[in-house]
């Protein structure tokens, strides 16, 4: 699920949707694309760090687990912003964007911690 998760974001983030009509109607919420980043991002971290505990089967711990995860998911912010300026002719690399891509990592992140904390452990009832 999370290779899924990166490689959508890889495709949206590197596609033109200048030929596209889209309709934005009459709905204008400032700083839309930077809320976007932040939740792609915060799902990125959170998500990530759910994958590679399930792969390594928990071998890892969750704090060196979480510095991995925000590492590769700012590492990969950088890589996307690089692509979209380098490889796409109607995008742009914008310093704001990978602020929003780092900042919903640890955002991401934070919430794993909070959520598989021993002082506040998260229990699921079915």
């Amino acid at each position: 699920m999370f290779v899924s998760w990166v490689i959508v974001i890889t495709m949206l983030s590197l596609f033109s949707f200048s030929d596209m009509d889209l309709d934005t109607g009459n709905l204008n919420i400032p700083y839309a694309d930077k809320i976007t980043h932040f939740i792609f991002y915060m799902v990125f971290g959170f998500v990530g760090c759910l994958s590679f505990r399930e792969r390594t089967k928990g071998g890892l711990g969750l704090g060196k687990t979480t510095k991995i995860v925000v590492g590769l998911a700012i590492v990969y912010g950088m890589i996307i912003e690089v692509l979209q300026y380098a490889v796409t002719t109607d995008r742009m690399a914008e310093i704001g964007d990978f602020l929003a891509n780092a900042l919903g990592a640890f955002a991401g992140i934070g919430l794993i911690m909070w959520v598989f904390s021993k002082k506040n452990p998260l229990k699921w009832k079915f």
